[in-house]
């Protein structure tokens, strides 16, 4: 599986099997009742779950998750790709220094944890049980006694808080994320409580369960040498979890190698029984994906994750396909939805204007694109919630208009009276129609053709952009980006550079336009004030790659977070969804509903997959000796 620097959440099959950022929603918060009937702080009931649609599966005491092997067998090894490098093994840094390693995030727990064939629900992880008032004002989380780090020490009330004042202070997401958390303090021996500055927030509860929980003791000790340890600065001194692996073995930018710890505490869990199967678990670094690639084929590494139509095409068809040693295989996404698109930095000037915006994506030929590099296999994207019953469509009506009615005057007038497409291309006529309004958008937005350059009317100033990108297998859609930009009379330069080149231009923002996704959940809820808020726009590391500062757009997120049920909800998403869209932020590109893998056949898998949690490879997955035996190349 191949891990994203920017996108570890999304990408790594182990972090799919706990709480991901994003996934939490606006609905009521429900739960069967709890093994510890006895009242919390404020006299709400103890819970052991919070489900955001009022229905949970598993009730108090259950034995496992249906989707899982309880028999599977505890053995063997399985490697995988990682791309790009790593010089940072601290998670709290992670948005601001260094490149992260990917494995870091799989010793760690939170203190709870989702289940995968639910859209929306939470089961205790480090934490036995839950609580929060009607109002949902607070919430007080209770930490099981036998919660251990893996030096034998507990996990305590005081590391939960030092974690939160942690993420808080040292990463903008977390900074955001958490924000409406006031106040954390210790109201029993394994209790804490969170306060939240206004009511009414219902994802909230569930926010603080996806809290990464990280111990105080170590971060404030010493190292081997004597070095006191900083929680805000990188390291590559492996960190002490709690998770049922920990790091075994690393080489600075190359490999990770994590272990399955023999006396993990909470290896009887319900919530973790036929998880974490193999032994060790390998991470490979590869700087460029054709060399990943042939690694797979040289069985290098184990599994792989083709974001490639080509490649899927072209690229698989070697002896050991045809052998059947190695296994490809479609996984449908049913969990989550998705934007991905060329990114426009609007907080430089000559993006400041939708009409330039707009014209951009007249130039981008998806049709042709799909044709000539993806075997016509994908479909254009054409919602920031695309795949999901969240996407807007049609004209605004019922409760959609009326929310919207409430923005009428600061958004654009066309989402009231026209649906939003993308232009069409794939021929001739429609070109050289397509490229004919691009022009007339731009010189309504005060530019001019001189000299068959593209320039500002009233200074002269060419238009020129930089579409910049980290992965060299990526630049043939810039490239083929590039010549129709080039005949509206704009300089087009493509620059690929490295990891940490552009980890730090993301950073401080410095640059025209980027290739970048914003994954959604069925249940969209605080996390688009990150993605779209005014606040987050100037944050470095923030994931408001485009810099929007729209109060329109504000208002519209609030009303999401805030809504009281489903229907509100959706209704809401599509709200924002539309005036996005018309606000025209990025030339929207395209996506494919499935996860396509291939993998040297040694791994067995429950019979049936969780159906949001895509493969679950490998969480759910376990070592097959007898496959391994008839695939060869190791045992």
């Amino acid at each position: 599986m191949t891990i994203s620097r920017r996108r570890l959440l999304k990408t790594s099959a182990f972090a799919a099997l706990t709480p991901v950022l994003g996934g939490i929603g606006s609905l009521p918060v429900s739960g069967a009742a709890s093994a510890q009937p006895a009242a919390a702080a404020g006299g709400a009931e103890w819970r052991h779950a919070l489900s955001l649609f009022g229905e949970i599966k598993y009730p108090a005491g259950f034995k496992r998750f249906d989707y899982v092997n309880p028999d599977a067998p505890k053995a063997g090894s399985v490697r995988q790709i990682a791309l790009g490098t790593f010089d940072n093994f601290n998670l709290v840094v992670s948005g601001v220094k260094g490149n992260l390693a990917g494995a870091v995030g799989l010793i760690y727990e939170s203190l709870t944890t989702a289940s995968l064939d639910e859209v929306s629900t939470e089961y205790g992880l480090l934490a036995e049980s839950v609580s929060h008032p009607e109002d949902y004002s607070w919430v007080a989380y209770r930490l099981r006694p036998e919660a251990r780090w893996h030096d034998g020490k507990p996990v305590t009330a005081d590391d939960v808080i030092f974690s939160l004042e942690s993420f808080k202070k040292h990463h903008p997401f977390y900074s955001a994320y958490y924000s409406h958390v006031v106040k954390a303090e210790k109201v029993g021996e394994r209790e804490i409580k969170f306060t939240f500055d206004a009511p009414g927030n219902r994802e909230l509860p569930q926010i603080v369960g996806q809290l990464t929980v990280i111990p105080k003791h170590w971060w404030e000790g010493t190292d081997a040498s004597g070095k006191k340890r900083d929680v805000s600065s990188t390291t590559l001194e492996p960190p002490l979890g709690s998770a049922a692996y920990r790091i075994k073995d690393f080489a600075p930018g190359r490999n990770v190698v994590i272990e399955r710890v023999k006396d993990y505490w909470g290896a009887k869990l319900a919530v973790n029984i036929g998880k974490h199967n193999f032994n060790e678990v390998r991470y490979e670094y590869f700087r460029d994906g054709t060399v990943a690639l042939e690694a797979f084929k040289g069985d290098q590494v184990d599994w792989r994750s083709e974001n490639s139509a080509k490649n899927w095409a072209t690229a698989y068809d070697f002896p050991a396909v045809k052998e059947k040693r190695v296994i490809l295989e479609e996984f449908p996404n049913r969990a989550t939805g998705v934007m991905q698109g060329f990114a426009m930095n609007i907080r430089r000037d000559k993006f400041k204007d939708v009409r330039v915006r707009r014209a951009l994506n007249y130039a981008f030929d998806f049709e042709e694109m799909n044709k000539q590099l993806f075997y016509g296999t994908y479909e254009r994207i054409s919602s920031y919630f695309h795949g999901t019953e969240l996407a807007s469509s049609g004209l605004p009506e019922g409760k959609e208009l009326e929310i919207l009615e409430t923005v009428r005057a600061d958004v654009p007038p066309e989402v009231f009276t026209k649906p939003y497409s993308n232009p069409v291309n794939g021929n001739a006529e429609n070109v050289r129609s397509n490229l004919r309004e691009a022009t007339a958008l731009l010189k309504a937005a005060g530019y001019e053709i001189r000299d068959r350059k593209l320039v500002d009317a009233k200074t002269g100033a060419p238009f020129e952009i930089e579409l910049l990108g980290e992965d060299p297998s990526s630049e043939r859609i810039a490239l083929f980006f590039k010549p129709p930009l080039e005949r509206l009379g704009i300089g087009v330069t493509v620059r690929t550079i490295d990891a940490t080149q552009y980890e730090n231009r993301m950073r401080s923002w410095d640059f025209d336009i980027v290739v970048t996704q914003w994954g959604q959940s069925l249940s969209p809820g605080n996390e688009q004030r990150e993605y779209w808020g005014s606040k987050a726009a100037d944050a470095p590391g923030s994931r408001n790659v485009v810099g929007i500062k729209d109060p329109a757009i504000d208002k519209l997120i609030e009303r999401v977070i805030f809504t009281k049920d489903r229907a509100d909800l959706v209704a809401a998403t599509k709200a924002l969804d539309r005036v996005l869209l018309w606000n025209n932020f990025v030339v929207p590109q395209f996506t494919y509903s499935k996860a396509r893998t291939a993998r040297w056949d040694r791994f067995g898998r429950p019979a049936e997959l969780p159906k949001y949690g895509q493969s679950g490879f490998p969480s759910i997955w376990w070592w097959d000796a007898e496959k391994a035996a008839k695939t060869g190349g190791r045992s």
